[in-house]
Formats: structure tokens, sequence, C-alpha cells
């Protein structure tokens, strides 16, 4: 009870807690059965097996056993032993709903939301009193996209068990998404708040009308029913939708396959996200998910997904750093074989991060060895039914081979990442004085944490030149890689403590090239852009302000006069209007602009 208690919010002690279960006894189960349940989450089966044959070993009649591995044999694509399981485990109570609900609860939590509604309604029927299974169809229905039934049966299920924080929170945010209002286009429907949906609405609209063409087309699939994207603007209410409870911080979006859930820019703080990028992302999944029958991998999705992000614009999505360099040259790059493990077994937030990363590169290497046909045939395969390893060995070859194959060409990647900078760490002390740091940058030349260490004390001494001259040194070893934007910050400020506008403007726009989420180096670049009256660019600058945050009047204002001097109409009027939106506006002389235009 313990593990279980702890395994979402600390799970090494919760790791601890089991192993401790199972020295006082060794079949244990449950917590045997929990073991099993972790490896089927890691898609470990044949590991899941083993520990499921102990539980099997001491009560062969164990229904919740015998449901886990019909839980196997449907992710393996063996519907007859699935079957055969199931009878099995209802030989004993052959009306037994648990091991329906069982059975039907796992195969949602691995996205086969359809599947695991008929397991639910299964259930229903030997027992139309058993809550949970209510709870899980309606959850299924919910992302299955069917709100009808799905909102029905929350109702229902929240007057049924009165307790249940989870239905509560269902029933409460049905309440609030009911005051959204929809936009509609191509088999999208996008629900969010009536003011955001003034303020950005139509470019959230434009652009998954836009990611539906591009990759839809690319990766042969065509869309069925609608797609369903809601957006929050609260973090709590997103959460409450996509887990059913508070929480899943760090989450920006999640695609279920027809139901898109994010969270809208008035939840971001100080670290801001490109809502274009999150949508391209989550609407890439809508595709992947739907091609596979929601049948495939974490790391193969969301690898696609990150991958993806990049093509649209290569600002976008997750890029090569020094971290992550340092990570593939050492023991934290996992086999292909073993992704899945990357994403439940995480040892820290910025190893989760690099697994959606390393999963981003592994679809480079498989399109630049094998190409989109063979990726295509991967998703069909496994839209089949077929695993993947199995379908990867199909297509590439063995799995040793792949591994092996990766691990070169990621190996490959880092090392012509910048290969002039030293990235190794240098040990300074903040503390050290800046003859120190000059010294030891004299032994180790290009050394990077040293260099910026080095250029922030030329800063705060007020020696600007002295600052510029060593950053510009560095950005230079950089060679044909993007330059880090940490680089890119500090020569920016540099430039602007000398009063040097043009140089100040060319490292911002830079840091543009690697970044499309910096929104303070936007707001500097704007107004920069305004006082020089740069009109064709205050356009561009704002524009990619909106795409990070629309919730602030200062960019529509900005566009505004921008729209106005360039004597674009269509701009001029969407940003007054947007305008109109915000207390702090002059409604008369908006109203009187947009008239006159």
């Amino acid at each position: 009870r313990l593990a279980l208690s702890l395994w979402d919010d600390d799970r090494p002690k919760a790791a601890q807690s089991l192993k401790k279960a199972l020295e006082f006894n060794p079949v244990h189960d449950q917590a045997l059965l929990y073991q099993s349940n972790q490896r089927i989450d890691q898609e470990d089966y044949d590991g899941a097996k083993i520990i499921i044959e102990k539980v099997l070993k001491t009560n062969s009649k164990n229904e919740l056993a015998l449901a886990q591995l019909a839980v196997i044999a449907h992710l393996k694509g063996d519907y007859q032993t699935e079957e055969s399981l199931r009878n099995r485990a209802l030989n004993s109570w052959p009306k037994n709903p648990h091991v329906d609900h069982s059975i039907g609860k796992k195969l949602s939590q691995k996205y086969r939301f359809k599947e695991g509604a008929e397991y639910q309604r299964k259930a229903l029927a030997f027992d139309p009193g058993l809550v949970p299974a209510k709870i899980q169809l309606a959850q299924d229905l919910l992302r299955l996209g069917l709100d009808g039934e799905g909102w029905e049966l929350v109702a229902e299920a929240n007057e049924e068990d009165q307790y249940n924080i989870l239905m509560h929170n269902l029933q409460t945010l049905h309440d609030e998404i009911s005051s959204f209002t929809s936009l509609e286009e191509d088999g999208i429907v996008v629900r969010m708040s009536v003011s955001e949906a003034r303020l950005y609405g139509p470019e959230v609209l434009k652009l998954l009308v836009e990611a539906k063409n591009v990759l839809s087309k690319k990766y042969d699939y065509q869309f069925t029913q609608p797609v369903y994207v809601e957006i929050f603007p609260r973090q709590s209410d997103f959460a409450i939708r996509t887990f059913g409870m508070p929480g899943g911080a760090g989450f920006l979006g999640v695609c279920f396959g027809h139901l898109i859930t994010a969270n809208s820019p008035a939840t971001q703080t100080e670290n801001p996200t490109n809502w274009k990028s999150v949508l391209w992302h989550e609407f890439c999944h809508a595709v992947t998910l739907g091609k596979t029958n929601n049948r495939m991998p974490r790391w193969l999705s969301e690898g696609i997904s990150v991958y993806e992000e990049r093509q649209r614009s290569p600002n976008s999505g997750e890029q090569m750093s020094p971290v992550y360099r340092k990570m593939i040259l050492s023991s934290d790059l996992t086999p292909v074989s073993n992704l899945s493990a990357a994403f439940l077994q995480a040892k820290s937030p910025i190893h989760l991060q690099f697994a959606y990363y390393e999963s981003s590169l592994v679809i480079e290497y498989l399109m630049e060895k094998h190409g989109i046909d063979t990726l295509k045939k991967i998703l069909v395969d496994l839209g089949a039914g077929i695993p993947i390893n199995e379908t990867l060995q199909r297509h590439t070859g063995s799995l040793s081979e792949l591994d092996t194959g990766f691990k070169q060409f990621a190996e490959g990647f880092a090392n012509a990442y910048a290969p002039e900078v030293d990235f190794s760490e240098p040990g300074l002390d903040p503390s050290d004085s800046a003859e120190t740091v000059v010294a030891f940058l004299d032994q180790h030349p290009g050394n990077f944490d040293a260099t910026l260490q080095l250029a922030l004390r030329h800063l705060k001494a007020g020696s600007n030149e002295s600052a510029k001259t060593v950053l510009n040194a560095l950005a230079g070893r950089f060679a044909d890689a993007k330059v880090h934007p940490a680089v890119l910050k500090l020569l920016a400020r540099a430039h602007q403590n000398l009063g040097d506008t043009e140089a100040e403007i060319k490292s911002l726009l830079q840091i543009f090239e690697v970044s499309d989420d910096d929104l303070e180096a936007c707001k500097r670049l704007i107004e920069l852009q305004v006082e020089r009256k740069d009109w064709d660019d205050v356009r561009l600058a704002t524009r990619y302000f909106l795409s990070i945050n629309p919730l602030q009047v200062e960019p529509h204002r900005v566009l505004a006069e921008a729209g106005e001097a360039l004597n674009d109409a269509a701009i001029t009027v969407r940003a007054l209007e947007c305008l109109l939106e915000f207390e702090t506006t002059d409604l008369a002389s908006a109203h009187y602009r947009i008239a006159r235009i």
C-alpha cells in the first residue's frame, strides 16, 4: 500500500517499499502483480510474464494475473490467446466484472481507449452497478471524442458515488467547458474560452487545418471523425480534463487520438512556450495514433512529433545542446529497443526531456537510413497489432544492428556539434576572479562554461568590449552549428550596453534561429524596431511574440501601428479588434480607427 501511495511522487521510495514487502512475503500476489504491471508499461512483456507465472504458481486461478496475461496477448496482437486467457480468468466466476474492468483499464492506460471501452461495457453487462467500470468507461468515451454518452456517464457515476473526487472534478469541469465557444473547419473542432477565442482562436484553427493537411498527406492517413481540441486557461482544468485530477505540471498538451487537450498561454509562468509548436506536436500525435489505431509505443509517438516540430520550423522542438551532447556521449543514451523505459524510468526531469530528444533523433536516423516509406510501413504494422520490436526487425534489420547503428549515428551527430568548442566542465567557483578564469582559458581555450563565466564577470564590471570580444570568439567556434542562445543573449546585452543597436538586433535575430519561445528577446527586438520604424520587421517580430503569448495588449497595439504604417488593412483591423478585448484600450479610438479603415 505504501508503494502504491508513493509511486507518482517518489518512485525510488516506492520501489524500496515494494522490495520490502516481497522480502516479507516473496509470493505476495499484489506486490508481484504491481511489478508485472510496471513491466507491461515498459513493454517488457517477457519480463512481466515471468513475474505473473510466480503468482499463478501459487494460485493458478488468480483472475487478475490471468487478466494481465490477456492484456499482454492483446498488446502483442494475439487476440485468440487473449480471449482464451479471459475465459480462464472467468472460469471460477463466469460473471466476474472485475476481470473485464481490469483488462480494459490497462488497455486504456496503453491508449487503447476503444478496446478499453469495450471491456468496460462487458464489465457493466455483468454488474451494471460497478461504479469503477462506469468511471473508466466515461473517461474512455470522453477521450474518444464521444462526449454525449461520456458526460452522461460522468453525471451518473457522480450521482451513484458522490464521494468520488474524480467524477466530482469532471462534473464541475463540464460546467466550465459548457461556457466555451467552438470554432470549426475541415473536421477540426476547437473549444476555448470566449475571450481567448477572440484574441487568437482563428490563428489556432488556421494552424490546425494546416497541420492536418501537411501531416495527413505525409503519413498517408485520413481522419474518419472530427478531431476535438480543447484549450484551457487554467492549468487545473487542463489537468482534470486530461488526468482526472489536479496536477500534471510540466505537460503542455496531451493527445488521446481524436481529442487533444492543451494549456493556453494564460497558464505560462517564467518559462513560456510557443503554443503553435505545442499544437503542431499534438496534432502530429493525432495522425500517428490514428494510423496505428493507438497501437504505438510512447517513444515512437513522441519521437515523430518532436521531429515534425523541427520539420515545420528549425527553431522548434528539442535541439542539440551541450547538455544533450554530454548525455549522448555518456551512459545516458538508451538503446532503441528499450526506449520506452527511458520515459517511464527517467532519473530526473532533464532525463525525461532527453528521452524526447533522443526519440526524435531515432526518427532522423530512420528517415536518413530507411526513408519515410519504411517509417510508414512500421506504423501500418503497428496498426495491425504487430509489436514494435518485431516490426522494427521486419523493416530495419535486427534489433542489435538497429541499436548499434543508431548509437553510432547519435554519437557522430553529437561529436559534429561545434567540435571546436570545449564542453567539459571547468570546475570553477563563482567566487573565482576574472584573472583565475582567464588563466583557466589560457590552458583550455574555447571552454564553453568558462567563457560564459568570464563574459558575465566582464559585464558586471562594465567591461563590455572585453565581454563582446570573448563572446564573439566563442561564437566563432560554433562554425556551422547554430550558436547557443546563452552566448547570443550575453552578446546582445554587451551590444546594448555599448549602444550598438545594429549589432544588438543581429544577436537578437540569431536567438530566434535557435529558439521559438524567447519572449524577453522578442520584447527587446520589437522595442528597437519600433524606435527605428522598421515596420516590416516589427510585423514579423510581433507575430513571433503572439505565437508565444497572444494575451498581452502591447503586441496587438504595436501590430496595429505597424499595419497602419504599411497600409495593410487586414492586419490592422485584426490587431485593433483584438485590442478591443483589453480593459486598458481606448475603445473609442480603436473603433474609430477600424471604421476609418
